[in-house]
């Protein structure tokens, strides 16, 4: 996904996962998520917050002002803690109005801004392009935690080939990352962290559960037999 290319999965996953925050009851948004001890309310209001911070890098990569994607990670948890118990017309407007300003901020970027590095919270430098494609990574893991009825199977298979490609990328930055290869048995995608290390197999859909710290492994295999190792961390 390159520059303006990523707005229509992001626009639809938006569409999703706004549809999902509507369906629920004020009563909902306070149950589980595949995230504990995070309740939807959390998660919901992460994915807009998310959005925000993005923004905060666009403004860095289109003006050249160093503007960090959180002030703190204390500042963070606690606009995330403090929207989280917001009734559900509250959460779905947020993640609208959010997903907004996210793609006017995108549509804004002049060509030259597109080459700018700004640096994540993570700390990976990333241009415009390579940071875009992370807001439906957000997204679609994040429609996942809420545990209403949209699982990692129901990710587009496309959006998910990405999502892995981004996690292992960032992973294969890490000099203590441990030699890994993924492949996924529907539809062949393969990805190496290194040389030698298990060879972890299965669904795409279930490999990336696993990567993302969502599963311990189900569903999935290694080769020449063996137990699935822990995924590494990520994020």
């Amino acid at each position: 996904m390159q520059r303006l290319d990523a707005l229509g999965p992001i626009t639809a996953s938006t569409d999703r996962f706004a549809a999902a925050v509507a369906s629920l009851t004020d009563v909902q948004v306070a149950g589980d998520t595949l995230v504990p001890p995070w309740t939807r309310g959390h998660v919901i209001t992460h994915v807009a917050r998310a959005a925000d911070s993005l923004c905060r890098l666009l403004t860095w990569a289109l003006t050249g002002v160093e503007t960090p994607q959180y002030t703190s990670m204390d500042a963070r948890a606690a606009e995330i803690e403090a929207g989280a118990g917001r009734p559900v017309a509250a959460l779905v407007a947020d993640i609208r109005h959010t997903a907004a300003r996210f793609e006017d901020a995108v549509r804004a970027l002049p060509p030259a801004a597109w080459h700018n590095e700004v640096r994540m919270r993570t700390g990976e430098l990333r241009t415009p392009a390579a940071l875009i494609p992370t807001r439906l990574r957000e997204l679609e893991i994040h429609h996942a935690d809420l545990d209403v009825g949209y699982s990692f199977s129901d990710i587009p298979a496309d959006a998910a080939r990405w999502i892995i490609g981004d996690i292992v990328e960032a992973l294969a930055r890490r000099p203590e990352t441990a030699p890994l290869c993924l492949e996924a048995t529907d539809t062949g995608l393969v990805q190496a962290l290194g040389a030698g290390g298990p060879t972890v197999r299965g669904r795409q859909a279930d490999l990336l559960a696993w990567l993302s710290g969502r599963s311990p492994g189900t569903g999935l295999t290694v080769a020449g037999g063996g137990t699935v190792p822990p995924a590494p961390f990520w994020i």
